[in-house]
């Protein structure tokens, strides 16, 4: 649990959407950006691609990135974990063509003040489901999948897997209709006293902001590729 929890609950709000933030040519530069970062993780399994935006990259962007984000939420730090050298990293770019289960981004010291999360899409093509549900706890899979839960031995920067949600938010089953239209990806089971809060279909040169402390996943409406920057912060 986190120790500045207080605090973190006092900063939340609802998750919104900043439309045309982003102009076409600011978005060819993270396009650009992308292309020329080292590859940090290729899942050739799951067909998902993860590259950290390091500091030595896009300084052009970084000035621009870091003001645009700051107008929106206020004063940040950077808490996207860091490089072998202590570095911060900017963001977070993931290529991926299939869905992201259910999780939160709750970060690995629960000495900080987590704040907020943010979602740029570089491709139009996909939809980020935010539940109402929160969780206090380090970033977390939330799974009931015996596999899954069965990993222990996790890496630097590697969610942990966990159950715990299951019955925490009451036993009222998910909505049968909402699942098969957005959620297929996800056992019903596993989704079971949540509540959906928004519905972000990605549009180009906009911005998703949520809390870090909801649980999120991705639709399981995808149609060919998906591109998208993710930045965690805290305060």
């Amino acid at each position: 649990m986190h120790k500045e929890l207080e605090q973190i609950k006092k900063n939340e709000s609802k998750p919104r959407v900043i439309k045309k933030i982003f102009d076409q040519t600011e978005i060819d530069k993270f396009k650009k950006l992308y292309d020329e970062l080292p590859i940090t993780v290729h899942n050739k399994k799951q067909n998902v691609i993860k590259k950290r935006w390091l500091v030595e990259y896009g300084k052009d962007l970084e000035k621009l990135f870091y003001n645009k984000v700051k107008n929106e939420i206020g004063d940040f730090k950077y808490d996207n974990l860091k490089t072998d050298s202590g570095d911060d990293i900017l963001g977070l770019f993931q290529e991926s063509y299939n869905p992201i289960g259910l999780h939160i981004d709750g970060g690995f010291n629960f000495q900080d003040l987590i704040y907020k999360q943010t979602l740029i899409p570089l491709t139009p093509k996909g939809s980020t489901v935010i539940f109402k549900n929160r969780f206090y706890g380090q970033s977390t899979n939330f799974t009931t999948d015996k596999n899954e839960l069965a990993m222990k031995n996790l890496n630097y920067g590697q969610n942990k897997r966990s159950s715990e949600h299951i019955g925490m938010f009451g036993n009222k089953p998910f909505d049968g209709e909402l699942h098969q239209k957005y959620l297929k990806h996800e056992k019903i089971e596993n989704l079971i006293g949540l509540e959906i809060d928004l519905i972000y279909e990605w549009e180009v040169g906009s911005m998703l902001i949520f809390d870090r402390t909801n649980l999120h996943c991705s639709s399981s409406v995808i149609d060919g590729k998906k591109l998208g920057l993710t930045t965690f912060t805290k305060k």
